[in-house]
C-alpha cells in the first residue's frame, strides 16, 4: 500500500478472472424467474508511476458483483439417483430437486481505465475483503491489505460473460426395434448377374467431375438487359 499512496499516477495492465460465486433465488411473485448474482474476483496487475520514471508493478484484487433475472420455468420434483461413489455420501439415498441450476461462461477481462483517488471514509461502494474465499486469497504472494489507507485504485473492466439456467428436461424420444433382413439379397452373386458393361452403359457421364460447374446465377431480366442495352 505504501507505493499505491506515493503513486502519481497509474496505467493498465492485464486483469485475470480467478473465480465467480453465483447464487439462484426465485422471484418473488414471478413463478419460473429467477435471480442468478454473481461475485466476479479479478487478479489486477497494474503499472504505478512514483517520482522515478522506471514504474513499480502492483497486484491487488476487484471484485465485481452482477445481477441477473432470467426465466427457469417451474419444477418441484424430487429426483433419486442410483448413483455410488465410495467414500461419499450415497446419492442413491438422497435426493435433489428439479430446479434450475445457473452457469456463468466468461473469458478474462480488458483493462479499460484505472485510476488512484483519495479516500475519504468509507463508501457505499467498498467491498468487504471479509467475504473473499481463501483459494482465492492463496492467489496472490502476499497478504491482502482491506484498503484502509488514505488512497485506492478503482479500475474498469471490461467483461465479456453468458449467463444461463440449466435443468433436466425429459424428452420424448420415439424408440424403434432391431430392424432384421428378411429377404436375400441376389447382388453379387455369380448367377443370373446383369452385364457389368450394361450396366455401366445405363450411368451418366459425370460432366461435373471434369468441368467445374457455373455457380454464377443469371438475373431474372437478363435476356431483356441484353436486348436494351445491346451487350
Amino acid at each position: 500500500m505504501d507505493v499505491i499512496n506515493r503513486a502519481l499516477s497509474v496505467k493498465g495492465g492485464s486483469a485475470k478472472l480467478l473465480y465467480v460465486y453465483v447464487d439462484v433465488e426465485p422471484v418473488s411473485f414471478n413463478r419460473g424467474f429467477y435471480t442468478v448474482d454473481m461475485r466476479f474476483f479479478y487478479s489486477v496487475s497494474l503499472q504505478a508511476y512514483l517520482s522515478c520514471p522506471v514504474p513499480v508493478t502492483v497486484e491487488g484484487l476487484c471484485v465485481f458483483d452482477k445481477r441477473a433475472i432470467l426465466f427457469g420455468s417451474e419444477g418441484n420434483a424430487k429426483i433419486f439417483s442410483s448413483e455410488l461413489r465410495t467414500g461419499e455420501p450415497d446419492l442413491q439415498l438422497m435426493s435433489r430437486s428439479n430446479l434450475p441450476i445457473a452457469v456463468v461462461e466468461a473469458v478474462d477481462p480488458i483493462v479499460l481505465d484505472a485510476r488512484v483517488m483519495d479516500c475519504c471514509g468509507k463508501r457505499d461502494c467498498d467491498c468487504d475483503l471479509c467475504e473473499v474465499p481463501s483459494f482465492v486469497n492463496s492467489c496472490f504472494d502476499g497478504e491482502l491489505s482491506s484498503g484502509d489507507d488514505s488512497r485506492r485504485i478503482y479500475v474498469t473492466l471490461g467483461q465479456f460473460s453468458i449467463v444461463r439456467l440449466e435443468r433436466d428436461s425429459q424428452l420424448l424420444i420415439p424408440v424403434y426395434d432391431y430392424c432384421m433382413p428378411d429377404k436375400e439379397c441376389s447382388c453379387g452373386s455369380g448367377s443370373g448377374n446383369e452385364d457389368p458393361c450394361c450396366i455401366f452403359r445405363n450411368i451418366s457421364f459425370p460432366v461435373g467431375e471434369f468441368f467445374p460447374p457455373n455457380t454464377v446465377r443469371r438475373p431474372e431480366n437478363y435476356e431483356e438487359c441484353c436486348c436494351a442495352c445491346g451487350r
